[in-house]
């Protein structure tokens, strides 16, 4: 199946935001708090699917909607008050009832690298929250960008020995 996006709506694979540090995102050292920085990228997350067209609405209608499972966050530099932050989100793969996004946090002068956030969603039913298959259109959606994550993932073949496959 080909997916044709729609030129109204926001990419479904990739989206920017930019926002203020606020001054309740503070820690007591006076940076951003570190679990601002998953509360920025669900809020991204959320943004995106909205403005793409599959948020909550969408969700509702197929039953479904996703839940964080996982998250790991890389640290480089802190952001502070005053700072404008970046935040770009990428969809890497979507298989099975699993998504994952690549959110990375950036001071948007400078470009300046501040985080890295990893985070691992689950597609579950509304009507008992149990994981379930994320619905056709998305994994279709997000095929070329699954396959360049699995084929990352796989190690390469040591001499005299084939390749492993998994993810």
């Amino acid at each position: 199946m080909t997916v044709i996006p729609d030129p109204e709506r926001a990419n479904p694979l990739e989206f920017t935001m930019r926002w203020p540090v606020r001054g309740y995102e503070l820690d007591s050292r006076g940076h951003v708090n570190n679990a601002v920085y998953l509360s920025w990228a669900e809020e991204i997350a959320t943004a995106h699917a909205e403005a793409a067209g599959y948020g909550r609405e969408w969700s509702e209608r197929r039953g479904g909607g996703w839940v964080v499972r996982r998250t790991e966050i890389t640290y480089h530099q802190p952001a502070v008050y005053g700072d404008e932050v970046e935040l770009t989100v990428k969809v890497e793969l979507v298989k099975g009832a699993r998504g994952v996004r690549r959110t990375s946090i950036r001071r948007a002068p400078d470009g300046e690298l501040l985080a890295e956030v990893l985070t691992e969603w689950v597609w579950v039913r509304l009507s008992d929250g149990r994981p379930t298959q994320v619905p056709r259109e998305l994994v279709d959606l997000a095929a070329a960008a699954t396959a360049a994550t699995i084929a990352r993932r796989r190690p390469g073949p040591r001499a005299g020995q084939p390749a492993q496959i998994r993810d």
